[in-house]
């Protein structure tokens, strides 16, 4: 951590200059890229850059003519358009029409700086649209990073304790079975969620007068987490309606309060109340391996009532709290929504010593950016990246939330996160979630992996292909048209010897999540370097024709809920489907060749064990 002198003076600074120009905190705007590579293929076209210091990542912009105006490309994911790295696949413009393309680098998702030189490009109508995955079997990279096993999210955790139903399924047992299900297969260790401190749980009241804290409750459901193997990550929100300044501002199905408090001591010792509870109940040993995350989305009005600098005061209190209790305990912040105030409260923390062991920002339809330059900026070389919330839409009832087009978004931002993110949550696990209300029918464009019922959609098996790569990575390269920007791979071998090459099909472009021919590729796949000997390969498919539960309800008729008969079949049928039959495939000359076409979206899964 930074070392901090005179920490008053600089907070009275630091508000006075925010509540002057809006932002105390000025990055300087990194140069862009120095050259921007293109190359165009069948319906897209690819560019790609080197990295620039100081840049957590990079804005592309597209003009009709060389002379602009260059706009940014808005792949429609609504949040955060700007990439972490290239390649970048641009698949919304005109095939047979010029663009131009330019890039801006970014210093923070507020500092962008100025576009670079512009390079014409066109998308072609026509072309072969072949790729080629080339895997070396005996050339071990490294080992397999697995940025999906740290975190998932999860509906606020009283929801685990509900006897209530959604679509005639009961919520609590679901929710459990569906949280259970994501660790045993999975390896998923910890769980964020909100509202701990809501009045559903009845951690704080005040009578006559006095604050009466009972952490019962919150000791029923971290129990029934952890019973079945799983950690929480504390979310420290919402505020208890005796405690708050303004209990009118609500959020919520369950109306969760968003204000401040209306009395900061009060705050400081419900928190610290609640950790000092934690760590009787469960040991210290235990909840040192908790993480304790300050808030939701502060940044957004419907979150909190307060200002910014509130909430940067709420934050201080709140870890300050936390650390006094164990100075060990790992909190952090800002669980930003569009990954806003990351900057803000590492400067902050770097001027007043406020404590800050993780970095929590959230991002949705891009893969995440990389907070490493802003994080060493500030001192903050060891500070865990802990993305707490990422998606393929921020946007409630979206239809590709239960689309094949989420399975290869999800895949291309595990693999980008892979090595410079220690944690990447999907939000979230289960569709039994009522942040807007309970859902209105089976398949509604819910957040989870899984639907109520417990259903699994394609961006879970997205997740067990991901669980499937082994331990180690295999050298694996990809050429041809649209090559590490639209077709993607990543290949793993276990321990036992089994080989694992996992490769996808996806856009960020959301006007094509139902597909879009042009954009599917044949794709040859070459091992070479196997062991002698024969295969057995398997190969395991997600696009619209497979492993797509929602259109297996969409084909018997679909409907709101099924009958008992009907969720019968849809069990039946809710697995990962092959590809080709399973197959015998000896290595020749210790190299085995597989060729299909992969449809986008999608995801294809060629899994070899030795045979004998």
């Amino acid at each position: 951590m930074p070392e901090h002198t005179d920490t008053d003076r600089i907070r009275d600074e630091w508000d006075a200059a925010v509540r002057r120009e809006g932002r105390f905190v000025d990055l300087p705007a990194p140069a862009p890229p120095t050259e921007i590579r293109v190359s165009a293929g069948r319906g897209q076209v690819t560019l790609d850059w080197e990295t620039v210091d100081g840049a957590i990542g990079y804005l592309v912009h597209r003009a009709e003519s060389a002379d602009g105006p260059f706009t940014p490309l808005d792949h429609l994911g609504g949040d955060v358009l700007a990439v972490p790295h290239g390649p970048y696949a641009d698949t919304s413009g005109e095939p047979g029409r010029t663009y131009w393309y330019a890039v801006a680098s970014l210093a923070d998702v507020e500092v962008v700086g100025e576009v670079g030189a512009a390079v014409p490009a066109t998308s072609l109508a026509e072309g072969d649209g072949r790729v080629l995955v080339s895997v070396d079997a005996s050339a071990e990279t490294a080992p397999l990073h697995r940025p999906w096993v740290p975190m998932i999210g999860a509906e606020h955790l009283s929801h685990m304790l509900s006897t209530e139903t959604t679509g005639g399924r009961p919520i609590g047992a679901e929710l459990t079975e569906v949280l259970s299900t994501v660790h045993r297969e999975l390896g998923v260790r910890t769980v964020r969620s909100h509202a701990i401190l809501c009045d559903d749980v009845g951690v704080y009241r005040e009578v006559d007068g006095e604050a009466v804290h009972d952490f019962s409750r919150v000791g029923e459901i971290y129990d029934a987490l952890l019973a079945i193997g799983l950690r929480p990550v504390v979310e420290l929100s919402f505020m208890p309606r005796d405690l708050a300044s303004d209990p009118s501002k609500k959020v919520f199905f369950y109306d969760a309060i968003v204000s401040p408090p209306k009395d900061w001591n009060r705050w400081a010792e419900l928190i610290g109340g609640l950790v000092e509870f934690l760590v009787d109940r469960y040991g210290i040993d235990e909840v040192r391996g908790w993480a304790f995350e300050v808030w939701n989305e502060a940044n957004l009005d419907v979150f909190w009532s307060g200002t910014r600098e509130e909430y940067l005061r709420l934050y201080e209190v709140t870890a300050r709290a936390v650390k006094a209790v164990d100075a060990s305990l790992k909190v952090g912040g800002p669980g930003s929504a569009a990954a806003a105030w990351t900057a803000d409260l590492l400067d902050y923390a770097a001027k007043t010593g406020a404590p800050v062991d993780f970095l929590s920002p959230h991002t949705y339809g891009s893969a995440p950016l990389d907070f490493r330059p802003i994080a060493e900026r500030y001192g903050y070389t060891d500070l865990e990246l802990l993305w707490t919330e990422w998606g393929v839409t921020p946007t409630h009832f979206n239809p590709v939330n239960d689309d094949p087009f989420s399975a290869a978004f999800l895949l291309r931002g595990m693999r980008s996160a892979a090595g410079r993110i220690h944690a990447l949550a999907y939000w979230v696990a289960s569709d039994h979630f009522e942040e807007l209300g309970r859902p209105p029918k089976l398949f509604h464009g819910g957040f989870g992996l899984f639907t109520v019922g417990n259903l699994r959609k394609p961006r879970y098996w997205a997740m067990t292909a991901l669980s499937r790569l082994g331990e180690r990575e295999l050298a694996t390269t990809v050429d041809g048209d649209g090559a590490g920007s639209l077709v993607e791979a990543w290949t793993g071998r276990h321990t036992d010897g089994r080989i694992a090459v996992l490769i996808w099909n996806g856009t960020l472009d959301q006007s094509k999540v139902g597909g879009h021919a042009p954009l599917d590729r044949t794709v040859r796949v070459e091992l070479t370097g196997l062991d002698a000997g024969a295969y057995w390969v398997e190969h395991s498919r997600v696009d619209a024709g497979h492993s797509n539960i929602a259109a297996v309800w969409e084909a018997a008729g679909g409907g709101d809920w099924p009958e008992e008969t009907q969720w019968e079949q849809l069990r039946k049928a809710n697995v990962l489907d092959r590809a080709e039959p399973d197959t015998d495939v000896p290595a020749v000359g210790g190299a085995i060749t597989r060729e299909f076409t992969l449809p986008m979206p999608g995801f294809s899964l060629i899994e070899l064990t030795p045979v004998g």
